[in-house]
């Protein structure tokens, strides 16, 4: 494996890029969409130079994207066709099975479906928009924003976090009043339940 950093200043097409989870939060994206629409005109260009998408190289020199998989698929729905990566491991010539293996075990895929169930890599989709939407993934995002827990490095840290809520919330809430099961999920990070959750901020007390 080589280990980079390495910009590529050619851009890559959207439609090309492969991500390296099964869902997304589809509010999470239609918010960036928004975010889009208002810097597209004046700062659009130097928006997506200040947004290079994180890739590793795998076989047939295909892009896996590891992470920023909300933003790739807004772009995409906004009619992008291409942007900037950033290689952070070339393992072009890994064979691959052994390549899904390896990335599994440095957390750098996560092969869990809209309903936080295990799947085999071959459930994840080949381009970004495949991606599934998966509402506790968008709560887990909006908890974050309102300071429910802090920006953390673990990977995939919001799924994680989205699957804590999954296992408390109904979904049929989620549906009903968006706003409603935030609040509930706001009162729920903030429980020494959440304590072992990355970026948890403690409880609140009276």
């Amino acid at each position: 494996m080589t280990t980079v950093r390495e910009p590529r200043i050619k851009p890559v097409s959207i439609a090309d890029l492969r991500p390296t989870q099964i869902t997304v939060g589809m509010r999470e994206v239609d918010e960036k969409r928004r975010h889009w629409r208002e810097k597209k005109t004046a700062k659009g260009a130097e928006f997506l130079g200040e947004h290079m998408i994180p890739v590793i190289l795998g076989p047939k020199q295909r892009h896996y994207v590891t992470d920023h998989h909300h933003l790739c698929r807004a772009l995409h729905e906004e009619g992008v066709e291409f942007i900037l990566t950033n290689v952070v491991a070339d393992l072009s010539d890994v064979e691959p099975d052994s390549f899904w293996f390896f990335l599994d075990n440095r957390s750098w895929i996560y092969p869990f479906d809209e309903k936080g169930k295990r799947r085999p890599y071959d459930a994840i989709p080949k381009s970004v928009d495949k991606l599934v939407d998966d509402p506790y993934r968008s709560i887990a995002g909006e908890l974050r924003r309102l300071g429910g827990y802090a920006k953390d490095t673990v990977p995939f840290s919001e799924f994680l976090w989205a699957d804590f809520l999954r296992r408390r919330i109904k979904r049929k809430l989620i549906d009903a009043d968006f706003t409603a099961a935030t609040g509930e999920a706001l009162r729920l990070a903030k429980s020494v339940d959440a304590n072992y959750l990355p970026g948890w901020c403690g409880p609140v007390s009276d």
